[in-house]
C-alpha cells in the first residue's frame, strides 16, 4: 500500500511539473502576441483622440507617471504628443468618479491651451439605454468635446445644458454626461499646467 501511493505521488509530481512546465512556455509563446495586440489597441485609442498630424513622436513610449487630483485618485499615466522637440499635446488616463454607476474611466487628449482634442470611454458600468450613450458605438454625443476650448475651471460653457452649459444631457439621465463633461474640463485645466512639469516627471517604466 505505502509502495502504491509513493508511486502515485510521484506520478502526480511528474504531471503536474510537466503541465507547470507547459503552461510556462505557452505563456512565452503568446506573451509577445498578447503585447501587441494590446499596443495595437491603445495606439487606436489614441488616434481616436489626438490627430496623427499633430505630432511625429511614438506617443506610446512618451509615457509619464503623475499623481494628480484633477485627473482621479492615484498615479495615472500621461503621454506626450511632440512635434520635433517641443511638446505639443497629452493624452491622460482621467477618471469620472461620479458616474450614476461609479467612476468613469476616460482618454482624454488636449493641447495645452486648453483646447480638446478628442475623448472616448475605456470603461463604465453606466445604465444600458440610458447612460451608456457616452459609448461612440451607441452615440456620437462624446464626439462633441473634440475642439472645445476651456476657458479655465470655472468656464460656464463647459457644462450640460442643465447646469448652463453647451453639453446635451440624456434624456432621463443627466449625471452621467455631467460627471464626464466635468472630467474632461478638469484634465484640460490641469494639462494647461503640464509644459512646465515635464522635466520633472517620472517616466512609465517598460
Amino acid at each position: 500500500m505505502l509502495k502504491t501511493m509513493q508511486k502515485h505521488g510521484v506520478t502526480l509530481a511528474l504531471f503536474a511539473a510537466v503541465l507547470t512546465g507547459l503552461t510556462a512556455l505557452v505563456n512565452g509563446l503568446t506573451k509577445s502576441t498578447i503585447d501587441e495586440q494590446a499596443a495595437r489597441q491603445q495606439k487606436a485609442l489614441f488616434d481616436q483622440v489626438i490627430p496623427a498630424e499633430l505630432y511625429d513622436n511614438d506617443l506610446q513610449k512618451s509615457c509619464y507617471l503623475v499623481e494628480a487630483a484633477p485627473l482621479g485618485k492615484g498615479t495615472r499615466r500621461i503621454f506626450i504628443a511632440r512635434k520635433g522637440d517641443a511638446p505639443v499635446g497629452a493624452v491622460m488616463e482621467v477618471t469620472a468618479p461620479d458616474g450614476y454607476s461609479g467612476a468613469i474611466q476616460l482618454l482624454v487628449g488636449t493641447d495645452f491651451s486648453g483646447t480638446v482634442l478628442g475623448t472616448r470611454v475605456t470603461e463604465h458600468h453606466e445604465t444600458p439605454g440610458l447612460g451608456d450613450k457616452i459609448e461612440t458605438r451607441l452615440s456620437d454625443w462624446i464626439l462633441h468635446f473634440a475642439g472645445k476650448t476651456i476657458h479655465g475651471s470655472d468656464d460656464p460653457a463647459f457644462a450640460v445644458k442643465k447646469d448652463g452649459g453647451e453639453f446635451d444631457q440624456f434624456t432621463g439621465a443627466t449625471i452621467t454626461p455631467r460627471a464626464v463633461v466635468n472630467a474632461v474640463k478638469r484634465a484640460g485645466v490641469y494639462a494647461q499646467t503640464l509644459p512646465v512639469q515635464l522635466n520633472n516627471l517620472p517616466a512609465c517604466e517598460e
